[in-house]
């Protein structure tokens, strides 16, 4: 999985996507998932490093089968919270 960190003021953003749909996008409807390689490609991390990561930071941004499997299998999020898009699972978590 691909991460990425990014910083706006006093507030951070974790960016996570699954390996095989970085650089994609995905359209449904009215509905558009792109997993651009500004948002999303940045450090690859292993399931474990992800997991550590998602717990520090509260606004997370997670796309991909992988990911989201990964989030709910560690009941970070709930099936309620995923939206889907040609297939794609995606999710964000804000905490204000």
């Amino acid at each position: 999985m691909y991460t990425k960190i990014h910083k706006s003021g006093n507030k951070e953003i974790l960016a996570v996507c699954d390996e095989d749909i970085i650089g994609r996008v995905f359209e449904e409807g009215d509905l558009q998932l792109k997993v651009s390689e500004y948002f999303f490609y940045g450090e690859k991390k292993s399931e474990k490093e992800v997991l550590k990561l998602i717990e520090e930071f509260e606004n997370v941004n997670l796309v991909g089968k992988k990911t989201i499997k990964l989030a709910l299998d560690n009941n970070i999020i709930s099936k309620e919270n995923v939206i889907t898009i040609r297939g794609i699972p995606h999710v964000q978590i804000y905490n204000l």
